[in-house]
């Protein structure tokens, strides 16, 4: 999920819940140019169709082997009157360490090994295909801070990165054409800390947060070794490595520094969820360390958020539908929290600093898409709308600088990038105006803010479509110049021209036109209704699903495959009310709009049913699970990763991570009407004895945001009760959580291995690749 890197509102998208060279042209009333890097040279590639008479059938041997089946111990459950039973409720053991679970979750791991036994060949080329497209040894783009460049380094046959940094021997006011030097005559690289030392000889390894102190000295790194997302946070001195004082110990990566000398940091409850706010002194005990805020809502949460003027730092308890904030001075840390914006249930607040004023983005369910104001430090009551509601226009977030701020918003679905100026530092603020828009050329595409130095007059932001690889730019917001520093390198023949993006529209069941954007290759496909289609979907969170690129993706699309990404109701893509619409007693919404953009596919000759293969994650993994149970006569193939399926149960049990907080979200059981309904589409309540297609579903045993049991739960029962012979797959890792496994190479044998199942269940594996 998604995709708001330093977003205000990261922690909705991106933080807790159950969860996704094209030239440019500035409308400004300066003239604009773009500076280019020469075009890169054309590479050779080709793939075609395989016919089902020279494939691997998805009947082959290994696959008639018999699948595990799951124990049933009775388990009943009853509400208002209505008794569920649970066979497979055992298949839930907190402790993970039921040697009965364990055996059981082998098996199946065993299972799925022997059945993709005959494709591992395949899939293992296909494995070496996708990382054949990486570029191993590569940095990021720097980023300045001070008097230092900051970056991270990948080294060929290397699963993690380096942190380094580079002294800038002649500063000066930041360029849109400033390059990092690394020459003879560069300053030394520094390595700071290298991820690959760190992992080894652990499963899983993860940093959730890597912070710079002000003055440059210090690093505070938060480091997970289970996937269970529960940090501990080591300070270092940057120049000679060593570390200040003990760790912190079960925390989020929520943390901050305020000042040199301190870190404000978020722990969690037994229930996972972040609940309080604590200032931490350097080389002092944790046990000493002062709570700033107990947030004691279990439908609330905290996190923290630095103003890009790094004088402020913003507390905000937030559920589903209202946050509130706290400000806490870094110049005057004894002042302790002081409240900015109110604790008015539906109102949705989120800010910054610059100057003798705060900027603040204010929703509320009559300003659904959000408004920016901007009130006096001094007195916070005293607002300036700057921005007004617009019903066709949503307010994402804004960055600010010195002279400038930069908005991002989303308009007819797609999202943009308009820079205001603002006056000098100390006179009044009033509506913005004479805004400057960046404009996009790719049908559909996707924009995201990266880190930018607040006393420049440069933004930096990442561009990327589904045929564009990530490409970073410098924007001069007085020149209106945008520069390319650098695009993602994808060797292996890629060449974006011969690529086509699409934008269509479907139209749900009530009459809703919901867009979908789709990715081919022009000389593959034919458009006729034979092609085969990954179709992906979400809708969940407010989350938007824009179109990006995945360079591990072309081994499908070069094969011929359509790819496909329904923007359902549920997500963010069209505004505030296309959430509220998918989400509590409109929920089923979401499964209904996925059905119609299948539908319309079918029709439009994009694929048949034959063909259509559909993907989803976490939340994702609700829709895939849903829409199976709704409609499996309309999709051939179907993957569901980490899936919640489980959905009455879970949110009954409101000792699982995530439940208390999420009945904003899903509704509240305990209430009959949202009992009823949230059982009417829950995926394990809902199998029945029918065809499915073939499925694969994946799970993480350490998974603190959807607990394994659920998918376990899940295929156990359509083990029972489907009266098809297709292929049901389930794989769990045991050493990882949510976010799977935490190698980047990892990450590409997991792409080769859902590949390698999707084209098994087409035939569409050649007989001499096995």
């Amino acid at each position: 999920m998604p995709h708001c890197s330093i977003f205000r509102c990261a922690s909705k998208f991106s933080a807790w819940g159950r969860f996704p060279v094209i030239p440019l042209r500035t409308s400004s009333p300066v003239a604009a140019f773009f500076y280019l890097p020469p075009p890169l040279l054309p590479l050779v590639a080709s793939f075609s169709h395989t016919s089902v008479s020279s494939s691997i059938s998805a009947a082959t041997a290994p696959s008639m082997a018999k699948p595990p089946t799951a124990k049933k111990v009775k388990h009943e459950m009853e509400m208002f009157g209505d008794v569920r039973v649970d066979d497979y409720y055992w298949l839930r053991d907190d402790s993970r360490s039921d040697p009965d679970v364990l055996s059981y979750l082998k098996e199946e791991n065993a299972y799925t090994e022997l059945v993709l036994s005959d494709v591992k060949q395949f899939q293992n080329q296909l494995y070496t295909e996708i990382r054949g497209r990486i570029k191993e040894d590569d940095i990021t783009v720097p980023i300045r801070r001070g008097e230092y460049y900051y970056y991270k380094r990948t080294l060929k046959g290397k699963e993690y990165v380096q942190h380094c940094r580079r002294h800038i021997r002649d500063g000066g006011a930041a360029s849109v054409f400033d390059v990092m030097s690394t020459g003879p005559e560069a300053s030394e690289e520094h390595l700071i800390l290298d991820e690959n030392i760190k992992a080894e000889g652990r499963d899983y390894y993860s940093i959730g947060a890597f912070k710079v102190s002000p003055n440059n000295k210090l690093v505070a790194y938060a480091e997970d070794t289970k996937g269970q997302e529960v940090y501990t946070v080591y300070i270092m001195d940057i120049e000679n490595g060593t570390l200040l004082g003990k760790p912190l110990t079960g925390i989020t990566s929520y943390m901050e520094w305020a000042g040199d000398d301190s870190l404000v940091y978020v722990t969690m409850d037994e229930i996972l969820r972040p609940d309080k706010v604590w200032l931490h002194k350097l080389e002092t005990d944790q046990s000493n360390d002062l709570c700033l805020y107990h947030e004691k809502d279990d439908m609330f949460s905290l996190d923290i958020q630095a103003s890009e003027s790094k004088q402020y730092l913003f507390i905000a308890s937030e559920s589903k539908t209202t946050r509130f904030l706290f400000y806490l001075n870094i110049l005057k840390l004894e002042s302790g929290l002081m409240a900015l914006t109110p604790r008015v249930s539906g109102i949705d607040t989120t800010a910054s600093h610059r100057g003798n004023h705060f900027f603040i983005k204010r929703r509320s369910d009559e300003f659904y898409n959000s408004e920016l104001l901007a009130c006096p430090v001094d007195n916070v009551t005293e607002t300036t709308i700057l921005l007004p509601h617009r019903e066709s226009v949503k307010l994402q977030d804004f960055q600010l600088f010195n002279d400038h701020i930069v908005v991002y918003e989303r308009e007819n679905g797609l999202p943009t990038i308009t820079v205001y100026n603002l006056p000098p530092i100390g006179e009044p603020i009033g509506r913005l105006q004479s805004g400057r828009t960046v404009e996009f050329i790719d049908p559909v595409y996707s924009v995201d803010p990266e880190e930018s130095q607040f006393s420049s007059s440069i933004v930096r932001y990442s561009y990327s479509s589904l045929r564009t690889p990530r490409s970073v730019y410098d924007h001069d917001m007085k020149t209106g110049m945008s520069v390319l520093k650098k695009i993602e390198t994808v060797l292996g023949g890629f060449n974006a021209p011969s690529y086509m993006t699409e934008r269509k529209w479907a139209i749900a069941s009530d009459g809703t036109q919901v867009p979908i954007s789709i990715f081919y290759k022009k000389d593959l496909v034919k458009l006729d209704g034979s092609d085969p289609m990954l179709l992906y979907g979400y809708g969940s969170y407010e989350v938007c699903i824009d179109p990006s690129f995945k360079a591990s993706r072309l081994s499908l699309v070069d094969r011929g495959f359509i790819f496909a990404i329904a923007h359902i109701r549920g997500g963010g893509e069209m505004g505030r009310q296309w959430y509220e619409n998918g989400k509590l007693l409109k929920k089923k919404n979401t499964f209904t709009d996925f059905i119609a953009c299948a539908e319309y596919l079918i029709e439009n000759k994009y694929c048949s049913k034959e063909k259509l293969c559909i993907n989803g994650r976490s939340a994702g993994g609700l829709l895939i699970g849903a829409v199976l149970n709704m409609r499996p006569d309309l999709f051939k193939v179907a993957v569901a990763g980490v899936p919640f399926v489980d959905v009455v149960t879970t949110m009954l049990d409101p000792s699982i991570p995530l439940t208390t907080s999420e009945w904003e979200e899903w509704g509240d059981p305990r209430k009959e009407e949202f009992y009823f309904y949230m059982k009417s589409y829950s995926p394990v309540d809902n199998i029945k004895a029918q065809h499915y297609p073939y499925i694969l579903v994946t799970a993480g045993l350490n998974d603190p945001r959807v607990l394994y049991s659920e998918p376990a739960k899940f295929v156990a029962k359509l083990r029972e009760l489907k009266t098809d012979d297709n292929i049901l797959l389930f794989k769990c890792e045991l050493g990882a959580g949510h976010f799977s496994k935490s190698g980047r190479f990892e990450k590409l044998e997991e792409d080769a291995f859902t590949y390698a199942f999707i084209l098994k269940a087409l035939n569409l594996i050649p007989i001499t690749s096995s």
